[in-house]
């Protein structure tokens, strides 16, 4: 398991410098691009091509497509071409139009024949690329820990950053927690000159192209199931087991059912269930399970376990999560290597593309926005969409030390990182309508900065590959050119999603209200945590950095401030931040 990491500077040896003070292994002669061992990740390289050298995490699903196109173009390679290989000449013979048509997940830093460092992320962001300029010399890995044991670079703790991530629980943009460096964006390739210069190109974003709205329904749905059986397919591994997490809900149903359906070799399923006396979906994943013949696990996650693993879940991440899952999905990316499969499937993607309820409460607030004090600002619809997250927005005042109050008085406030998607200019082609307006938000930020970068450092962790059919980018184009009254029809939400797989599950599967996975965290923080949150967020440390009010914490921690069970859940924001400050050593 390796990352990778690499540098450009106007003098070749200052960069090859540079790289080995991050960690990263150095060849004596050519570009300075190395990998950085022993850390979790599908790293692999120096690849060469046309002149041109790189290094990539690159996971192709429609190689066949590739190696197509660059026949066609003219220059067609051996059919057995390592996935990173192929995409650099990709990208060499056809272009940002080469990197578009590629489906899967990848990044790749390529030394070009013209002197410059160009960065490339996928369509979604499955993968996670970092960069940062310091002492004249760029550095770009996909290890944010390489970066930070970067001398030149001399990063401490970025406020605004802190902001961001008890806003959203987690960071919605390129900020990192660290000073100085950027996290590139998906569907991004940028740019980098030695002299400093940055050119950046947006290679896909999606739109909305919504060619024939008086077109029937079924024919949104029966193109759905030809595209999913299509990015399911290409995410099977060929010719032994897979895995697939199914929680009970649709979205991770429909994968097992395809998975089933359309792979020859054994299907594994897991879920988790945190005992017998909470609420839980273990008869739906159960049901799911028998239907479609899976060899079936439930994995009993206990708050014990949460208390012992939450520090280490919390280091294995390269930013922040506060999702109180994290060390549940850890635990199951171990079920599933424990278990031989390599590849394990996943639901996640269908609230983000297709409308989860997440979207309602915005929904409601744009019917009643008049009614609302202060509704007709201009931030108004942004504003409001930060709150909707029920994080701790409306705590900051109350909860940041006047200190750092003071010190964000003049950044930017985290509103940035929504309204592009919420309130898109005139003319730039993206989206009409408010609920895909919603969707693209949700899927440039939480997708992209949440779902997939935390399945892929705790999938990547285990030496497996966590892969998400309904992210696959046609599905993605496929539900924007569908009108949104087929995504949320009256009260159903996901409604096209649903009736394209209907013949394939359960009605009483399909048909469920959405509930969610009930994480008893409140019952975590008054028991197997009340200690370790209590010595932690009130420690030397903590108090030392001082981020927090200690009045505030102290107060959360004896259950006050806050109504249940929300307070638990802000609660749990600043204890995994904590726990990560402390992973990377912040103070």
């Amino acid at each position: 398991m390796a990352r990778f990491c690499a540098c450009l500077a106007a003098e070749p040896e200052r960069a090859r410098e540079q790289l080995a003070a991050m960690g990263a292994t150095v060849r004596p002669d050519g570009p300075a691009v190395g990998l950085i061992e022993d850390e979790p990740g599908h790293a692999t390289g120096p690849f060469h091509a046309y002149g041109h050298t790189a290094l990539g995490e690159v996971t192709l699903h429609n190689r066949p497509v590739l190696l197509a196109a660059l026949a066609a173009s003219g220059a067609p390679v051996p059919p057995d071409c390592p996935d990173g290989e192929l995409l650099l000449r990709c990208w060499v013979r056809l272009g940002t139009a080469g990197i578009r048509d590629a489906e899967g997940m990848f990044a790749l830093a390529v030394h070009d024949s013209d002197g410059e460092l160009v960065l490339i992320r996928d369509h979604v962001g499955a993968r996670t690329l970092f960069y940062a300029r310091a002492g004249g010399c760029w550095a770009a890995s996909t290890s944010l820990r390489a970066l930070r044991r970067w001398p030149a670079l001399g990063t401490g703790l970025e406020l605004s950053a802190v902001r961001s991530f008890l806003t959203f629980a987690y960071l919605p943009g390129e900020e990192t927690l660290l000073r100085g460096v950027r996290e590139l964006l998906p569907g991004r390739c940028l740019r980098l000159s030695a002299d400093g210069t940055v050119t950046e190109e947006h290679y896909w974003e999606p739109r909305e192209l919504i060619e024939d709205d008086g077109a029937p329904p079924e024919t949104y749905a029966l193109r759905l199931r030809e595209l999913l059986e299509e990015a399911t397919e290409q995410r099977l591994p060929e010719a032994e087991a897979v895995g697939v997490l199914l929680s009970g809900g649709v979205d991770s149903s429909l994968v097992t059912a395809l998975a089933a359906k359309l792979h020859s070799h054994p299907v594994h399923t897991y879920s988790i269930s945190f005992g017998d006396e909470l609420p839980n979906e273990l008869g739906y994943s159960g049901l799911v399970a028998a239907h479609c013949h899976t060899r079936h696990r439930i994995l009993t996650v206990s708050g014990a376990a949460v208390a012992a693993r939450l520090a280490e879940a919390a280091a294995l991440l390269d930013s922040p999560v506060g999702d109180p899952l994290t060390v549940p999905n850890l635990m199951l990316a171990e079920a599933v290597a424990g278990d031989g499969p390599r590849v394990v499937l996943n639901g996640e993607g269908g609230d983000p593309v297709f409308g989860g309820p997440k979207n309602l409460p915005m929904l409601v607030y744009e019917m009643h926005r008049g009614d609302v004090a202060g509704g007709d600002a201009q931030d108004a619809r942004e504003l409001a969409y930060l709150r909707s997250y029920r994080k701790c927005y409306t705590d900051l005042p109350d909860l940041l030390t006047a200190e750092v109050l003071d010190a964000l008085a003049e950044a930017p406030a985290p509103q940035r990182f929504v309204a592009p998607y919420l309130r898109p200019g005139a003319g730039d082609g993206r989206m009409d309508h408010l609920l895909n307006k919603l969707l693209h938000c949700n899927l440039r930020t939480k997708g992209a900065h949440h779902i997939l970068t935390k399945v892929e450092r705790l999938t990547a962790s285990q030496g497996i590959e966590g892969r998400a059919p309904l992210f696959d980018r046609r599905v993605v184009d496929h539900a924007f050119a569908t009108p949104p009254r087929w995504k949320l029809n009256g009260a159903v939400e996901k409604w096209v999603l649903k009736e394209a797989v209907r013949d394939l599950l359960p009605g009483t599967v399909v048909d469920r209200p959405k509930s969610g996975m009930r994480v008893p965290v409140q019952q975590w923080l008054g028991g197997p945590l009340k200690e370790l949150a209590g010595d932690l967020l009130l420690g030397r440390e903590a108090r030392a950095r001082g981020l927090f009010r200690q009045d505030t914490v102290r107060g959360w921690l004896r259950g006050e401030g806050a109504l249940l069970p929300r307070q638990g859940g802000k609660l749990w924001l600043v204890l995994t931040l904590e726990l990560w400050l402390r992973a990377y050593d912040i103070r």
